[in-house]
């Protein structure tokens, strides 16, 4: 576990019975686990149980619902940060694999999935809001 300034060990600080008060990104970021359950809700009429703790960008494990895909939302700076990178990582594999033989997308599919995950790094690097 990190121990930063905006992290709080628990049971030493902090809000909400020793946790940190800040609202994080999950460690895979960029593959919303979220989105997946709500296809397979609504496709087949089956919702899983959402897990009750998280891994984080920044190391620890919170609740899920002290996360957030959203850069508006996300307070925590070390989150933001691994964020960043995940969707440039994210977004530099989608092009890659767009443009090889068989793939399922197009190199121009591709491009405008790498450009919606670039424009995310960019507002994962800026301000918190």
């Amino acid at each position: 576990m990190l121990l930063n300034s905006w992290h709080y060990p628990p049971g030493q600080g902090g809000f909400m019975g020793g946790e940190d008060p800040h609202i994080h990104v999950q460690s895979k970021v960029a593959h919303d686990q979220a989105a997946a359950r709500n296809v397979l809700a609504s496709t087949f009429g089956l919702a899983g149980d959402l897990p009750s703790r998280v891994a984080t960008g920044c190391g620890v494990r919170v609740p899920y619902a002290m996360t957030s895909p959203r850069p508006d939302r996300v307070t925590c700076l070390a989150c933001r940060e691994h964020a960043h990178r995940e969707h440039l990582r994210f977004a530099e594999e989608v092009e890659r694999l767009s443009r090889m033989a068989g793939s399922v997308i197009n190199p121009a599919q591709g491009r405008l999935a790498a450009d919606k995950h670039r424009d995310l790094a960019q507002r994962f690097s800026g301000p918190e809001r």
